[in-house]
């Protein structure tokens, strides 16, 4: 056996099951060592972003880590953005990337790179792995680092000739991972007095806490202590729909965050940090919140905020049981040309229950994501990190995780381009995935932030570097050149028509809505 196997092999007995990759040479060894030895099932993707941000996707809905394989420095400068969202999201992610054999090193070759120094960047977790011999406990502690909790990237260093010399033939046992902290009792009691209080008090809930019963715990809680209940504006996953406990992100623009944050003397912390702007602004706050708030932890960042809010809420003397729930309506569907409103009408009236939704619609965000509240019970994960080209590569892995539900992917066509490829794999993966391109043909969000910042009548030339309209992208011809069938939509007739053929058949298809 040699290294690459003792890598291979190890993590499959970890529990890893996918492994999303673009290789090359310094990695053929762990290719080979996929292809001898059962247990891994090898992903390829086409781009390094597209491995990463699938690595996330799968991380969010399974619960577990996927292994990434990257091809030296380079390879792993392509995947940093998607890492970064995946950072942000502390999904849990094992990163193998290849490295020149330890002889070659010195004499620095054109691949030559600082690998730990890129991976540093974001990753939790770093280790070179210098031998065969530990090869194998290297691959066991980095899962055992992946998954936390919290969650973090844990990225090992392979050096070519590590992997193609003889290892021990033993593989070792799973490293133990660390356990989550419980709530100290400290914390739960200032933060109960802080509920019952009589002052303005909140309550910011992020992380795994936004599963049915962390949210059924929160909103009990709110509705008892008359709390002001939040969720961060960007989290890891979020269930919602009918039957499912409403929560109400952040607003994502300062102005109406501080508004929401207006007078509160305490805020409750779950699993998140207290609220800043996404961006700062000229004469403008950094932090949301009232200057004399106090912040509360009752879970760190990153940790499952869930079995704490049940504490809180029997503190309080409420039970989660009884939190109100969504009520599930049938929108009215439009006619005529086609705009956001008819656009989110149809995919709230049509999205089958248990799908996954990847939003990064960006500007039209927020429109779907208020009028989808009341559809079938789904699941939606937020562009987290804020580096765009996330979207289909999100969905690409969670549709490999949740082989059984339909992937919704919202994208922007600015931000989709970042990652188009993601198309590619699934469609030879034959992945269930539908990916709806909200097409207004501009960096749209980029002209509204030119209007916050007083450029409202940009010149020609910023005008050039922010529409994407010359020449115009055809997402039909792109997504079939690909290997997924595609349509084009220009009304809320034929919008909906061609997302319920969608829905009701397996496989990838794409729609360009054009409004």
């Amino acid at each position: 056996m040699n290294g690459a196997e003792a890598l291979v092999r190890t993590l499959a007995r970890a529990g890893v099951e996918v492994c999303f990759t673009n290789p090359g040479t310094s990695e053929l060894h762990v290719v080979a060592a996929l292809d001898r030895l059962p247990g891994l099932r090898p992903i390829l993707g086409l781009f390094e972003g597209v491995v990463t941000g699938a690595a996330d996707g799968y991380a969010r809905m399974a619960g577990k880590p996927a292994a990434t394989l990257l091809h030296l420095g380079p390879g792993l400068g392509n995947g940093l953005a998607n890492l970064h969202n995946a950072k942000k999201a502390h999904a849990p992610i094992v990163n193998l990337v290849g490295d020149h054999a330890t002889h070659h090193a010195r004499f620095d070759a054109p691949l030559s790179s600082d690998v730990t120094g890129i991976a540093q960047a974001v990753s939790g977790w770093v280790r070179r792995s210098d031998s065969p011999e530990r090869i194998g406990a290297d691959a066991a502690d980095a899962v055992a680092a992946a998954v936390g909790p919290p969650g973090q990237i844990a990225t090992l260093v392979v050096p070519a000739d590590v992997a193609w010399r003889r290892a021990p033939d033993t593989i070792p046992a799973p490293a133990p991972a660390s356990q989550s902290a419980g709530v100290a009792p400290a914390a739960l009691a200032a933060c109960a007095d802080a509920l019952c209080s009589g002052e303005p008090t909140g309550l910011l809930v992020s992380g795994p806490a936004l599963g049915a019963r962390g949210l059924a715990a929160a909103r009990a809680i709110a509705a008892s202590s008359g709390a002001r209940l939040f969720c961060d504006t960007f989290n890891t996953r979020l269930a919602r729909g009918a039957g499912v406990p409403a929560i109400s992100p952040l607003p994502y623009f300062a102005e109406p965050a501080v508004a929401a944050l207006g007078g509160l003397r305490n805020l409750v912390l779950v699993g998140t940090q207290a609220p800043v702007a996404f961006f700062a602004y000229p004469e403008r706050p950094s932090e949301l919140a009232p200057d004399d708030c106090e912040m509360l932890v009752l879970v760190e960042r990153g940790h499952d905020g869930t079995p704490a809010l049940e504490e809180l809420a029997a503190a309080l003397g409420t039970e989660p049981s009884g939190a109100p729930t969504v009520e599930g309506a049938t929108p009215e569907l439009s006619t005529g040309p086609l705009d956001l409103g008819a656009i989110a009408r149809s995919v709230a009236a049509l999205l089958p229950e248990g799908a996954i939704v990847s939003d990064e619609s960006i500007t039209a965000s927020a429109t779907l994501f208020q009028q989808t509240q009341a559809a079938a019970p789904h699941d939606w994960l937020f562009l987290t990190g804020g580096a765009i080209g996330q979207g289909l590569p999100l969905a690409t892995g969670a549709a490999v995780a949740c082989s059984d539900r339909k992937v919704v992917s919202l994208e922007g066509d600015g931000s989709a381009m970042y990652t188009l490829q993601s198309l590619w794999t699934q469609a030879r993966e034959q992945l269930d995935v539908t990916t709806i391109i909200l097409a207004n043909r501009s960096y749209a969000i980029l002209n509204v932030e030119l209007g916050r910042l007083g450029m409202t009548n940009p010149a020609e030339k910023a005008r050039s570097v922010l529409d994407i309209d010359a020449p115009k992208l055809d997402w039909v011809q792109l997504a079939e050149a690909q290997g997924v069938e595609a349509s084009r939509a220009t009304s809320a007739e034929a919008f909906h028509d061609q997302l319920s053929s969608a829905f009701t058949q397996r496989g990838p298809r794409l729609i360009e809505a054009l409004y």
